[in-house]
């Protein structure tokens, strides 16, 4: 078993956090971490293949499908990937800049529509390793975006 050293430790995120993808225009995007999933994956709709480029939009706020982002990144293969409900659904994958707790990174992400979904986003474990450890029961360890407060706790 190897130790690690400080300087090697890993952030620890929540169950859910806010994330940029700068390269796609996104400045702060609620995404949940889901380390089940083994590639992340975002919403998307509109999606076109243009050779090695993928174009699309994105609804970046939960419940909001007025505001969107046009977008585009490297196209990096179609993959099979088996969604929550275990249906297989063949996806575009793009590769594009994260940034999460003061960490920026490339990641692959899958395009599929999660309109139905809580969340826009979910980034799986293979965006995760060897950079974050998870605590599921904390939210947002990672702080907010300026402009969005934090949110009032219920009383039990």
């Amino acid at each position: 078993m190897t130790l690690r050293r400080d300087r090697d430790a890993l952030v620890v995120i929540g169950w859910r956090e806010w994330v940029s993808l700068p390269e796609l225009g996104i400045a702060a995007l609620k995404a949940k971490v889901d380390t089940g999933a083994r590639t992340s994956a975002l919403h998307a709709f509109d999606v076109q293949l243009h050779g090695k480029r993928v174009r699309f939009h994105v609804h970046p706020h939960q419940r909001d499908d007025d505001a969107s982002v046009a977008a585009e990144a490297e196209f990096v293969e179609h993959r099979l990937v088996r969604n929550s409900s275990g249906d297989t659904e063949l996806r575009p994958v793009v590769r594009t800049l994260v940034e999460l707790g003061g960490h920026r990174f490339a990641a692959e992400l899958t395009l599929t529509n999660r309109s139905l979904l809580g969340f826009r986003m979910l980034l799986g474990r293979e965006a995760l390793r060897r950079r974050f450890a998870v605590d599921p029961g904390g939210s947002y360890r990672c702080g907010r975006p300026q402009g969005h407060p934090q949110p009032r706790v219920r009383a039990p």
